[in-house]
């Protein structure tokens, strides 16, 4: 024993200290399997006992953390109550280990009281009685108030959250529980030390350690309660904005009291910037207590607390030249809005010097951009929830945002345009590369500039107008410098977006014509912009301002086209939509960011309105698109060596675009077709050029055929009537198929090549709307020859299946993509309703066998633990699934046993899954499974039962083992035949036949166990005796066509 303790203390050492990778390794291989070792529980105790070190200490508590926390042998009670008595007093005895050993052993006291929540010993809860045990260590020295503190608040938190290797609905009992009967107890004792704090005054020395110490891990306890998860909500930080706190109704004391709120504010000034963050947290906290905590009086006096409290704030506002004191301070102001309504607010007596206090303080916080930028959504949260609730607001008293949200406005437009000059001269990062969080900040801006339309407009006018002129100088003029010219792009970039982001926000019920008219100066003046830019496109063109252009177009379309504007509001329409495609298409040949935003765009525009599309498909700029899509005159569909195969994934929006703008005037036009299709003929032809020579340039072709196949795709997502569809479908069958067969031949294990080709064959089986259903079995016989790797000898699929080891981080994009698709593939053939495919077996086709055997094939390849962790393929295998157990369970039931094993493997496996709809396939073809089984089980019972009592069965002993357990599968259905034999003997031999089966099954228990197998082997030989001399005297018998009925 003393030499394993040596040892661990030796691998302790190298596991946390050691530089060397493989060392620490084998040390922490070894100690892995010290924590499954029988005698791992003693040799904790020895270690924290004895070790020298904090390293041996700490991997005491984690191993025995490991322990208490296993759901397979867990320990005994005892034994977890010793524990926990014993890391009581090893923390009240050991005051000052090492920090992280002190989290640790806290850490498992935490695990266990809460795994043992609901154990009982003699009637009583033992892991309930939490403050009785921190209350000695709350009455001594600094440093075990510290630790007493820590432990209720780990416990609090340690209870918040869910444990993914116990049930959540366990979990939820014991979160439940806890709230109900220990929280406020833990909440009310951390505020009383809290006033204690503040009571204590001059007495408080924050620069020493423990005190500080004290302080921080006190308001994280107040902050753990306050956060707590209520009602079982789960909410995380993403909804940070529109959080409630669910406080119980029992906690409504804690805050009627004005006291505890004013606790946090007196706390707030009182203690150094290090420690108010953690204050203004709780704050924010309280800030959101759900309004049904109070009745009308007490809410409005609450709220008077919480303005009064914000306003001294804002009046002495040192402290927020911390980052982390602005932000939960944003944080705060927030929350006013998102949990009060503005005639609340407006009601405060002291509201208009706050939202002065609150304008000026945002005024600012815009004006110095630099500082703490990912606070300002805060800051533009409140605006924008104060001036949509404008129109609203019943109050008499005024709630002055006319006055202030027109400065708000200002601060953010003029901060923006003033930003740009200072970030290209000292290289700072450009808030416009951040898209997500530009949009996000354009979209609260866009409610908040509504307000007051007319001052914002004016301004745009104006700072646009100075921008634009500067510009056009600066182009004109032959010594003008480039940092020059792109400042001004950077600025006319700001308020393009902007624009786009003011006509997105209009409202249709709050409009006027008069606001419409301004809309309208915007719009001239953007794209009179766009016509300066145009110039410089094939020089020098500015990505960022053309991606504005497009946002610009999308809010644009979003607000004036369609079917629900008004008519008033069409004029000049179809012009505008046509400027909008054309603007979407004209600058895709020198950005991939700006080709792929430009292809979302054109896609929305195409989709807008039938009405608006048939407008669209009659400009002539649109006729020359569908006329002259070729490299010539859009260098993005050209083959440019420099880009990578996923670049040109847009050519699908591109053409799915194309594609609906055709089918408006195609209808059963095969000549138009074709002509559009002239370019795709060019290009197939020119790969199967290449292909017919030994020798071609491979890069080439693989950038010739992936750009080809993503254009096909997106025109047969585009034709979704049958008659559309079918053009395509000859176009492609059987001319074109052999090529794209030969390409996944040939490229087998470049994903960037056969990912494509396969996405276009699942489009094509794809049955869209059901456009497709009761076409020419054609159609399916097409996919099942040309599905991957079964219809070449020697087979690709054969070679894929060889590739060997794939690195764990590439085998989705190499392997697992690719068979994903052709689960899809094949899943959309078998239940696209195509064709009967008894077809195929009738004229001798194996082209449904192969694709079914080589989809075993790909599947066996690909381990269990792949199936789950890749939600993509998981979908598209279990969807699959689903549909061969429904209609192909002839198959599946024919598969090698091994085979069968690793279906039901997977189905069990996907029982258990998170993705809903993986749960649901498993479900479903588990129910298919069943029933098969269930109709063979009944089909084997009435033969096995047929033959032992009308024929000459000479292995009786050998047909009664599998009998006991048909019957026992099948006990309705038994009783059933056992009455139809009854009912068919003559009236007098009725009651003989019934007690006949009556002692078949007298004595047999519900099991299979050879003894009780035994008994029904004698109870069947006396049966059949017995039977066959009852329908020897008998005029009637059975039909045994009847039994198998």
């Amino acid at each position: 024993l003393a030499l394993g303790f040596s040892q661990l203390e030796i691998l302790c050492k190298q596991l946390y200290e050691t530089t060397e990778t493989g060392v620490r390794l084998q040390a922490e291989k070894a100690l892995v399997e010290f924590t499954n070792s029988p005698d791992c529980l003693s040799k904790c105790q020895l270690l924290l006992e004895r070790g020298s070190s904090s390293y041996s200490q700490l991997l005491a508590a984690t191993c025995l953390s490991k322990l208490v926390s296993r759901t397979s042998n867990p320990l005994p009670l005892e034994q977890r109550i010793d524990i926990r008595i014993y890391v009581l007093n090893y923390l009240a005895t050991r005051p000052k280990l090492a920090e992280f050993v002190t989290q640790a052993l806290i850490q498992l006291y935490s695990r266990i009281t809460k795994l043992g929540w609901f154990d009982c010993q003699k009637d009583d809860y033992v892991f309930r009685n939490v403050i009785a045990d921190v209350t000695r260590f709350l009455q001594d020295s600094v440093e075990h108030c510290i630790i007493g503190v820590t432990i209720l608040s780990q416990l609090t938190n340690e209870i918040n959250q869910a444990d993914t290797s116990h049930p959540l609905t366990k979990h939820r009992k014991i979160a439940s529980s806890f709230r109900d009967s220990s929280l406020f107890d833990i909440f009310t004792l951390s505020c009383n030390l809290l006033k204690q704090v503040c009571a204590s005054g001059k007495n408080l020395n924050l620069n020493d350690e423990s005190q500080h110490g004290l302080l921080m891990q006190l308001l994280k306890l107040s902050h753990n309660c306050l956060n707590y998860d209520f009602i079982g909500t789960s909410t995380d930080e993403s909804s940070d904005d529109l959080c409630t706190v669910q406080i119980p109704t029992s906690w409504r004391s804690a805050f009627l009291d004005s006291s505890t709120l004013q606790l946090f504010f007196d706390l707030y000034h009182s203690i150094p910037p290090s420690l108010s963050p953690l204050v203004l947290s709780c704050l924010v906290q309280i800030a959101s207590v759900r309004r049904s905590l109070f009745n009308n009086a007490e809410r409005a006096k609450f709220l008077s607390h919480l303005v009064d409290g914000v306003k001294r704030i804002l009046e002495n506002p040192q402290s927020l030249s911390d980052p982390n004191n602005y932000h939960e301070f944003c944080r705060l102001l927030a929350r006013l809005k998102s949990n009060y309504q503005l005639g609340e607010l407006v009601k405060v007596e002291n509201y208009p010097e706050v939202i002065r206090l609150i304008a000026n303080f945002t005024v600012t916080s815009l004006q110095h951009w630099e500082f703490a930028p990912n606070s300002v959504h805060y800051l533009l949260s409140l605006w924008q929830r104060l001036a949509a609730s404008v129109p609203y607001v019943k109050a008499t008293e005024p709630h002055l945002l006319e006055t202030y949200t027109p400065e708000v406005t200002k601060a953010y437009i003029t901060s923006r345009l003033e930003s740009v000059c200072i970030i290209l001269r000292d290289g700072l990062e450009d808030p416009l590369d951040d898209t997500g969080l530009v949009q996000q900040q354009l979209d609260q801006l866009s409610t908040i500039g509504r307000c007051e339309y007319e001052k914002t407009c004016a301004l745009l006018v104006q700072l646009f107008d100075q921008s634009a002129q500067t510009y056009q100088e600066l182009l004109q003029s032959t010594n003008s410098s480039t940092i020059d010219i792109t400042v001004q792009e950077g600025r006319l970039t700001w308020l393009v977006y902007i624009i786009g982001a003011v006509i997105g926000g209009r409202v249709s019920f709050a409009s006027t014509d008069e606001q419409d008219a301004m809309d309208g100066e915007l719009v001239c003046r953007v794209l009179q912009l766009m016509n300066l830019t145009d110039s410089r496109l094939a020089q020098a063109g500015n990505e960022r301002l053309e991606l504005a252009m497009l946002s610009f177009f999308e809010q644009f379309r979003k607000i004036y086209i369609g079917d629900q504007v008004q008519k008033s509001s069409k004029h000049h329409q179809s012009e505008v939509l046509g400027i909008s495609f054309t603007v979407c298409v004209k600058g895709w040949g020198f950005s991939f960011l700006l080709y792929s935003s430009s292809c979302v765009v054109s896609l929305t525009v195409c989709v807008c309105t039938y009405s608006s599309v048939r407008k669209l498909v009659k400009l002539s700029a649109v006729q020359f698109m569908l006329n002259n899509h070729t490299s010539e005159h859009f260098s993005f569909l050209g083959v440019n060596n420099q880009s990578n195969l996923s670049d040109m994934r847009c050519r699908t929006t591109f053409y799915t675009a194309l594609g609906r703008l055709l089918m408006v005037d195609l209808g059963e036009d095969e000549d138009q077709f074709e002509q559009f299709m002239l370019p795709l003929t060019a290009a197939f032809e020119a790969v199967a050029q290449m292909f017919s020579t030994n020798t071609f340039n491979e890069q080439e072709a693989k950038r010739t055929l992936v750009g080809l196949v993503r254009d096909l795709r997106g025109i047969a997502f585009a034709f979704n009537a049958k008659t559309s569809f079918m053009m395509l479908f000859d176009w492609i069958y059987p001319a074109y198929m052999p090529i794209l067969q030969r390409a996944i031949e040939l490229w087998y294990h470049v994903p960037a090549c056969t990912t494509p080709v396969l996405k276009l064959m699942a489009e094509l089986v794809h049955n869209s709307c059901c456009s497709l259903e009761h076409c020419d079995w054609l159609v399916s016989h097409a996919i099942l020859c040309s599905f991957p790797w079964t219809s070449l000898s020697p087979s690709p699929g054969n070679r894929i299946l060889t590739i060997g080891e794939v690195p764990k981080d590439q085998v989705y994009s190499v392997k697992l993509k690719g068979v994903s698709v052709c689960f899809s593939m094949l899943k959309a053939v078998l239940s696209g309703n195509y064709v009967n495919f008894g077809v195929f077996r009738l004229y001798g086709d194996d082209a449904l066998d192969n694709a079914l055997q080589t989809f075993i094939k790909l599947l066996l390849s690909i381990p269990h633990s792949d199936l789950l962790d890749y939600p993509k393929l998981s979908q598209s295998f279990y969807s699959l699934l689903e549909v061969l157990t429904q209609d192909h369970m002839n198959f599946i039931a024919s598969l090698e046993p091994h085979v069968v094993m690793y279906i039901l493997s997977s189905i069990s496996e996907g029982l258990t899954a998170l993705d809903t709809m993986v749960c649901t396939g498993c479900c479903s073809s588990l129910d298919h499974i069943v029933t098969y089984l269930f109709k063979q089980v009944t089909t084997m019972l009435s033969t096995v039962l047929n033959i032992i009592i009308f024929e000459d069965c000479r292995n009786q002993w050998s047909m009664s083992r599998p009998l006991l357990g048909l019957i026992l599968l099948n006990e309705k259905y038994f009783a059933d035949l056992r009455n139809s034999i009854v009912n068919s003997q003559p009236p007098e031999k009725q009651q003989a036949m019934h007690l006949c089966f009556e002692n078949l099954m007298e004595g047999i228990e519900r099991n299979l166990l050879t003894k009780n197998r035994d008994r029904f082997t004698q109870n069947l030989s006396v049966f059949r005796r017995e039977v066959n001399d009852s329908m020897k005297n008998s005029s009637y018998g059975v039909n045994s066509n009847d039994m198998m009925s």
